[in-house]
């Protein structure tokens, strides 16, 4: 509303601005205000590192996110469903059913408790009504999937970058979806900024002689950064051969066989990066394998 009015704006990360360490520090909306001002003025004035300013994304970058949030809520929805069964029915003393089987109302008529007797009527009963919650999640599920899959179609005619993310090995339409609208659909000039972006920039520390790594910020976007983490992990499997997986295997028998969730960290973001040059600059990474048609 304020641009349509033509007033200039702009979104800032409230943690970016600095703020007194004192234990006991003042805080009224008068000296927020005044900290907003100061910070704005010191930012038009061009004056580095005094805040941070968010690209705001348009609303159909939104909506499009909104795909692979939803799957994933569901998908937590359903694991809350199916793991509620598997109680109900581990306190009668039966274990190793699967709700998520498609006969799983006719294994329920079959099923008996631990000493021998059928299972109680209201019990089945509960059990049932649980089907029904969860039948209809995986209906759901299916209906977001096949509108993502129409989605990616249709972006494919704005950007190639779901084309290409698709004919790597190991990256699904899921992985694909949130890759490309979470993250690499945005603009970025460096690959310092992709990797601030997902959260995966490390946190320098250094005073006089001390000078480490404090690990990755986690100030990023957390659906990106945890997709990646995912990615990494299956990226050994499937693309063993490729230059990003030697690089871990040789850092994890470097530091003989530890560390291997911190390096997998360090290889989500140099994946991610890789990623970004991929789909912008056509650099195909080193080994990799593309699927087959």
């Amino acid at each position: 509303v304020l641009q349509a009015e033509g007033i200039e704006s702009h979104v800032v990360d409230p943690a970016s601005i600095a703020t007194s360490r004192r234990h006991r520090r003042a805080k009224t909306d008068k000296i927020d205000g005044e900290a907003l001002v100061r910070a704005l003025l010191a930012y038009k004035r061009g004056e580095p590192r005094v805040c941070a300013m968010l690209r705001v994304p348009t609303p159909e970058e939104e909506d499009r996110r909104r795909l692979s949030r939803e799957r994933k809520a569901l998908t937590k929805e359903r694991v809350r469903h199916a793991n509620r069964i598997k109680g109900l029915l581990f306190g009668q003393g039966v274990s190793g059913y699967e709700p998520l089987r498609r006969d799983r109302r006719k294994q329920l008529e079959a099923l008996q408790t631990g000493d021998g007797r059928p299972l109680p009527a209201y019990l089945k009963a509960q059990v049932s009504r649980e089907f029904d919650r969860l039948e209809l999640l995986l209906e759901q599920i299916k209906a977001v999937e096949a509108e993502r899959d129409a989605m990616l179609a249709v972006a494919q005619a704005i950007s190639p970058a779901p084309a290409m993310l698709l004919n790597l090995k190991g990256i699904g339409p899921e992985f694909a979806a949130v890759l490309w609208s979470e993250g690499l659909s945005r603009h970025f000039d460096n690959r310092r900024q992709v990797a601030a972006y997902a959260g995966l920039a490390p946190t320098p520390w250094q005073s006089g002689a001390v000078d480490h790594d404090q690990g990755v910020s986690k100030a990023g976007n957390p659906r990106l950064r945890t997709t990646l983490i995912q990615l990494a992990w299956l990226w050994r499997r499937h693309q063993p051969r490729s230059a990003l997986t030697l690089w871990f295997e040789d850092q994890v028998s470097h530091n003989g066989g530890r560390l291997k969730k911190t390096t997998i960290v360090a290889l989500a973001r140099k994946l991610l990066v890789a990623l970004w040059k991929y789909v912008n600059a056509g650099v195909v990474i080193e080994g990799a394998v593309m699927k087959t048609a």
